[in-house]
């Protein structure tokens, strides 16, 4: 059982890519595919919790249901996107990946980094040929 999770959609890039960047540091993460295992709402909270971040950095605000739905509005409660993710969850934004150094929504892909346990890592080319380079830092 790994001790990294990554919250992973197949079909984004960006997850894609931090995917590849984790198994590049010859890591091999615990991948949950969140829209075929969807997380409930206490699951999405304690996730949102453990970033740091407000719920609402969680919520993938361009996917058209958000709109549809009327959450792009700054007035929607946080248990009202929570609700809304659990319900719908392609409107949960990815990936977030945790490891022993923390939580994080890794957009841009590049932002795993901090969170790997092992480093600094040789280059890595994302598949748009951009070329990653790993400084070494990481959180304490």
């Amino acid at each position: 059982m790994s001790n990294i999770v990554i919250y992973h959609n197949p079909k984004c890039g960006t997850s894609r890519n931090t995917l590849a960047l984790i198994r590049h540091a010859g890591l091999e993460p615990t991948v949950v595919e969140y829209l075929k295992t969807p997380l409930g709402k206490e699951e999405l909270r304690a996730l949102v919790a453990a970033t740091g971040e407000p719920v609402r950095a969680l919520l993938r605000a361009k996917e058209s249901q958000a709109t549809e739905l009327g959450l792009n509005d700054p007035t929607v409660s946080d248990e009202a996107l929570l609700d809304a993710m659990a319900a719908h969850p392609i409107l949960m934004n990815r990936p977030v990946v945790v490891t022993p150094l923390g939580t994080a929504l890794c957009r841009p892909s590049e932002r795993v980094l901090e969170l790997l346990p092992v480093g600094p890592l040789p280059p890595f080319t994302k598949e748009d040929g951009e070329v990653v380079n790993d400084s070494g830092a990481r959180r304490a």
